[in-house]
Parts: structure tokens; C-alpha cells; sequence
């Protein structure tokens, strides 16, 4: 299987990197063809421009520095994100990759007049979310986990059909210790031999 790894953390020695790179050794292990994307490695520009905006809806976006970014998309079997959650949602860096990559032409297509989108997406059959985070689960879910509902019900609904989806929050990691975030990282592999 092909798994496209969506990494967004600006600290290279971050515990998000820890995840990343558990995610990418155990997949690579199980015989899984991998593709790392560090967005902020790579310098990801997410704004939109005012050219792209105005014809987002009549074709994909034109920039030559999105086309490998559309080429990962058509490529993936499955989509792993491993990022921080910050003010109980995603980085800017990530929310802009979406808008800019999961476009028009791209990730599905609009009706000529009144109906429904086509996906573009039905190759994907896996979607995965591990983030981290400073609340705790209960002040997460009295928030509506605006991060989680993003990429598993909006991003997923592009998906194929039977699209399978797991999401897994270290929470209170601003308090977190070297055992929880080990216990974290263990549970990181163990729910990656089942993705």
C-alpha cells in the first residue's frame, strides 16, 4: 500500500518529529511503499493568492510548486497527518496545504450548475490523524475537535466509500512527562501495525 506522510511542525527535535518518524519505521517495515511530506522542511507557501482564489472554482490552481503536491495526492492509497493541535485545530501551515492542495480539478470537481461534487479522492481508502495537544480530552471534545471533524469528515468525505480512519491526541503534552509520551509512542505503533 502507498501511504502519503503529511508532517507540519516548524521544531525539528519536536516530540511531533518522535511520531513521525515511529509512523514512518513501522509503515516502511510492514512492507508499505512511504512518502514523506515535511511541510515546513520544504518551505510550503499556504496562501492563497488573490489570482488563485478567483478561479478556484473553474480549475485547479496554476502554481508550478503545487503539481508534486497534486502528483502525492493521485499517488496515495492512504494519508497519514502527524501534526501539533493548536488552538484546538491545524497549524496554518497544514489548513493552507489543504486549501491550496486538495483543490478543484485536483482532489474533485465542481457541477456545471446545481449538484453534487465529484470526488477525485476515491483511491484513498485509509485516513490517519496523530496530533498532539496541550488541552486535556474533555475541554478537546467541549470544543467540538474542530481539527479531527476537519480531516475525518471533511477531508474523508472525498475519500473512497469504505474510507477507514483512526485518530490518535497526545493531550496535556504541555504537562506531558518521558512516560507518557513513550506510553504515547508505543500506542503510536501498535494503531499503525493495524492501519
Amino acid at each position: 500500500m502507498r501511504v502519503l506522510v503529511v508532517y507540519c511542525h516548524p521544531v525539528p527535535e519536536s516530540f511531533c518529529a518522535s511520531i513521525r518518524d515511529s509512523a514512518v519505521e513501522v509503515l516502511t517495515r510492514r512492507g508499505w511503499e512511504v512518502r514523506l511530506l515535511d511541510l515546513y522542511a520544504e518551505n510550503f507557501n499556504p496562501v492563497m493568492s488573490c489570482e488563485e482564489r478567483r478561479f478556484y472554482n473553474e480549475r485547479a490552481p496554476q502554481d508550478p510548486a503545487l503539481k508534486p503536491h497534486f502528483e502525492h495526492l493521485m499517488w496515495a492509497e492512504a494519508i497519514l497527518f502527524v501534526y501539533p493541535t493548536w488552538w484546538y485545530g491545524l497549524p496554518a501551515m497544514l489548513k493552507g496545504w489543504l486549501d491550496r492542495v486538495w483543490a478543484t480539478d485536483v482532489a474533485f470537481k465542481l457541477p456545471a450548475g446545481k449538484g453534487r461534487i465529484t470526488s477525485l479522492m476515491r483511491h484513498v481508502t485509509k485516513v490517519g490523524v496523530i496530533t498532539t495537544c496541550g488541552a486535556p480530552t474533555w475541554w478537546s471534545v467541549v470544543v467540538g475537535q474542530p481539527g479531527r471533524k476537519t480531516i475525518l469528515r471533511g477531508m474523508r468525505a472525498l475519500c473512497a466509500t469504505r474510507c477507514r480512519t483512526f485518530f490518535l491526541a497526545h493531550y496535556l503534552m504541555d504537562a506531558s512527562t518521558q512516560k507518557s509520551r513513550a506510553a504515547f509512542l508505543a500506542k503510536v505503533r501498535a494503531r499503525l501495525e493495524r492501519f
